[in-house]
């Protein structure tokens, strides 16, 4: 069974920063593109960022382009996104997804975690 495990949200100021985790189990991590979502309430939910099975490829939304970092680390089943200069507009669930296949033109996963949610505010 596959498991995606997010952690590492919570409430930050604006300014501030974040660094998620994700956890997978139950695949094989290094064959699958990782990715994170996000959905803030009444909103769709929508692509943040991907990053190909080798880590070689990323790609970013332009509206987190400069401000987020995504990485993993094969030997540790692990995807992390550091989140910089966090925005009010950045408050949403964020979710990690799994993909095996590319990002490229493709916004579609095969696994998508339970979710950890960020709240930005003063």
């Amino acid at each position: 069974q596959v498991q995606l495990v997010e952690s590492g949200g919570g409430l930050v100021q604006p300014g501030g920063s974040l660094r998620l985790s994700c956890a997978a189990s139950g695949l094989t991590f290094s064959s699958y593109a990782m990715g994170w979502f996000r959905q803030a309430p009444g909103k769709e939910r929508e692509f943040v960022v991907g990053i190909s099975s080798s880590g070689g490829t990323i790609y970013y939304a332009d509206s987190v382009k400069g401000r987020f970092t995504i990485s993993r680390v094969n030997a540790q089943n692990t995807v992390y996104l550091q989140m910089n200069s966090l925005k009010p507009g950045d408050t949403a669930v964020y979710y990690c997804a799994a993909n095996q296949k590319s990002w490229l033109g493709n916004r579609r996963y095969d696994y998508l975690g339970q979710g950890t949610q960020v709240t930005v505010s003063s």
